[in-house]
C-alpha cells in the first residue's frame, strides 16, 4: 500500500518525531544511570557529546546521499539505526552500551535531520509549502521534547524506568517503519542505496548569503537546547532538590514545546525578521536561566525554558525556510544537513566545555559562563542579521 502524496507529508512528519523523540529518551534517565553505574558530572557531557558528534559525522559524511539514493531508503536506515539504539540501552550493563547507544542515536538523527526535512517539504501539495516547513520543524521539535517527556513520566510511574521507554519507543519505531515504507519517493531517477558516494557537503552560489547568518542564529538557539538536555536534570538534583523523574521531564519538554510555539510567529514576521528577533528572545531567555542558577529558584529556570524555547523556534523556523528557498531542489538534502551540522556543533561545544568546566568551577558557575558566552553570540548575531537583512 502507498500513502497518497497529499497527506504523505504528515506521515513523513509522524516518523521523523518518533526518530527525534528516541534521541532525547534517556533526558531524565540520567541521574538512574549514574547511581547504577557511577560516573561523574563530566561524564553525562562526554555521553551527551557522543550523540552529537555521531550526528555531526553523518551528517558531514553522508547529509546529502539522500540526493542521490532518494529521501525514503535513508530514513528507513535512520529508523533502523533509532532501533538498535534503544536495543543498546535495553542491553545496557555499564558506560560503553551507553556509548553504543547513544552513538547509534547520533547516527539516526543525522540522517533524519536534513533528509526528512526536504523529504516533508517535497511531499506537501502545492500550495501549502509554509505549512509544510512548520510541520518539519515542529516534528524535530516536538519529537525531541515529546522524548523526555515520554520516559520522565514512565520512570516516575513505573516500576521499570530503564526499559519500558525503549520498549514503547522500540513500538513506534516500528510503525513509523511502516508509514515510511509505504511513502512515494520524491527524487527523481533516484539510484539504488548500493551506490551511494558520500560526498562533502558543499552550498550552491546561490545560497551562500543566506547561509552564513541563518547557521549564525541556528547555533546559538540550539545551545541552549543542549543546556536543557543535558546539565538541566543534574541542577534540578543537586541545587533545586527536585528528584520527580516526570518533573525533569516536563520541564526539558517545555523548551521544546516553546520551540515549536515559536515557530508559528514566522510566517506573520518573515524569516528576515523572525532570526534577529529569535536571537534577542533567545537572550531574554538566557538572561532568565542565568537568574536561576544565581539563585537556585525553579521559577526563573520554567520561564526560561519558555522564553528562550520560543527564542531558538523562531530562529531555526527562519533559518530553514530562507536557505530551503534558496537551493536548488536537487540540493535540498545537502544545503539543510549542512547548516543542521552547525547547529548540532552549537549543542555540542558548550555543553563539553560545562561539563570540563565543572569540576574546578562547579556545576553553577560553569553554566553561569556558557549563558554568559550564548547571550554575547546571539546578541552579535542579531546584529550582524539586521545589518545583513535579506529580503
Amino acid at each position: 500500500m502507498t500513502v497518497r502524496r497529499s497527506s504523505g507529508y504528515l506521515g513523513a512528519a509522524g516518523a521523523f518525531a518518533v526518530c527525534m523523540a528516541g534521541t532525547t529518551l534517556p533526558t531524565p534517565l540520567y541521574g538512574l544511570y549514574q547511581e547504577q553505574i557511577g560516573f561523574s558530572e563530566l561524564m553525562v557531557t562526554v555521553v551527551f557529546a557522543v550523540y552529537a558528534f555521531g550526528v555531526i559525522g553523518v551528517l558531514l559524511l553522508v547529509g546529502n546521499v539522500s540526493d542521490q539514493v532518494g529521501r525514503r531508503p535513508v530514513l528507513l536506515v535512520g529508523l533502523g539505526c533509532a532501533a538498535a539504539a534503544a536495543v543498546a540501552f535495553l542491553a545496557e550493563q555499564g558506560l560503553p552500551l551507553l556509548f553504543v547507544g547513544r552513538l547509534l542515536s547520533g547516527f539516526s538523527a543525522g540522517l533524519f535531520t536534513g533528509t526528512a526535512t526536504a523529504y516533508v517539504l517535497e511531499l506537501a501539495p502545492s500550495g501549502r509549502g509554509a505549512r509544510a516547513g512548520f510541520v518539519a520543524t515542529a516534528a524535530n521539535m516536538g519529537g525531541l521534547g515529546l522524548g523526555p517527556l515520554l520516559s520522565g513520566l514512565l520512570a516516575e510511574y513505573t516500576s521499570h524506568p530503564l526499559t519500558l521507554p525503549y520498549l514503547v519507543h522500540l513500538a513506534l519505531l516500528a510503525a513509523s517503519f511502516a508509514v515510511t515504507w509505504a511513502l512515494p519517493e520524491t527524487v527523481a531517477a533516484a539510484r539504488p542505496l548500493r551506490e551511494a558516494r558520500p560526498r562533502r557537503p558543499s552550498l550552491p552560489p546561490q545560497v551562500r548569503g543566506v547561509f552564513v547568518p541563518s547557521a549564525i542564529a541556528a547555533f546559538a538557539g540550539f545551545a541552549l537546547l543542549g543546556v536543557f538536555t543535558s546539565v538541566t536534570p543534574a541542577f534540578l538534583a543537586q541545587d533545586l532538590d527536585v528528584h520527580n523523574h516526570a518533573a525533569v521531564g516536563a520541564i526539558v519538554f517545555l523548551a521544546f514545546f516553546a520551540s515549536t510555539a515559536g515557530q508559528l510567529l514566522v510566517p506573520r514576521l518573515g524569516a528576515s525578521r523572525a532570526i534577529p528577533l529569535g536571537c534577542l528572545v533567545l537572550i531574554a531567555g538566557l538572561a532568565l536561566l542565568a537568574l536561576s542558577l544565581a539563585t537556585e529558584t525553579l521559577l526563573p529556570l520554567v520561564l526560561a525554558a519558555l522564553v528562550g524555547g520560543a527564542g531558538q523556534g523562531m530562529g531555526l523556523r527562519g533559518a530553514v525556510g530562507q536557505v530551503a528557498d534558496a537551493s536548488p531542489p536537487e540540493a535540498h538534502g545537502g544545503v539543510l544537513s549542512a547548516l543542521f551540522v552547525v547547529a548540532y556543533f552549537g549543542i555540542s561545544i558548550p555543553v563539553i566545555g560545562i561539563g570540563l568546566l565543572t569540576g574546578p568551577l562547579g556545576l553553577t558557575h560553569a553554566a553561569l559562563i556558557f549563558t554568559a558566552c550564548m547571550a554575547a553570540l546571539a546578541a552579535a548575531s542579531g546584529i550582524y542579521l539586521l545589518r545583513h537583512r535579506t529580503p
